[in-house]
């Protein structure tokens, strides 16, 4: 063919599990509720961080170490990230890859996460535990788009690999991973009900 694509940018969506995902949820759904009250410093880190909404990652970002439901998650979430990994073509040279932060995101309405990236780690994303009809989903940049410079806007028709914003739907028990370096956000919850979301990054070693 004459044209052919290259660098490809590849998000991955599945559900979590094959059954059993609505009273996982609950449970999950449940602790993240309970964190939320006990959490008097992550409450004040989101005033000033995360405005309407609340987040642990100012707090308790490595939920997995210290709830076995949290524990739990880090085990379902493995095969994923597995998959994931050998899609890429990355070689871990024989290392592990491990979940080093895990948090809670609960988005109330008019609560958004602006533009933004995963430093030191190599693979994130998120698990929606809770998502009520016309929440916001998850939006992904185009990371060539500072590059663009004199070029034309695209059509609205544009195929989906060329377009400049991709937005995956948020929905319950489904898992979202990414390339950390991947900028995305998520709008403003336009809609009388909580999203939550726990949100996690892995590295190797």
């Amino acid at each position: 063919m004459p044209i052919r694509a290259w660098f490809p940018t590849f998000i991955y969506s599945e559900p979590l599990q094959r059954g059993g995902q609505a009273r996982f949820n609950s449970a999950l759904a449940k602790e993240c509720r309970q964190l939320r009250e006990f959490d008097a410093a992550g409450r004040a880190w989101s005033t000033q961080n995360y405005p309407g909404g609340y987040t642990s990652y100012g707090s308790m970002a490595q939920l997995q170490k210290f709830s076995s439901t949290f524990a739990a998650l880090e085990k379902k979430l493995a095969p994923h990230v597995r998959a994931f990994a050998r899609r890429l073509d990355f070689d871990l040279r024989g290392r592990e890859f491990h979940l080093t932060d895990c948090w809670v995101n609960i988005m109330p309405p008019s609560a958004a996460h602006s533009l933004h990236l995963h430093p030191l780690s190599f693979i994130s994303g998120t698990y929606y535990v809770v998502t009520p009809p016309g929440c916001p989903g998850l939006k992904f940049e185009d990371p060539r788009l500072d590059r663009f410079m004199a070029a034309p806007p695209r059509r609205p028709a544009a195929s989906g690999e060329n377009r400049t914003h991709v937005t995956y739907p948020a929905e319950a028990g489904k898992v979202i991973l990414f390339e950390s370096w991947l900028r995305h956000e998520v709008p403003p919850n336009r809609i009388e009900a909580e999203r939550i979301s726990i949100s996690f990054n892995y590295n190797w070693t």
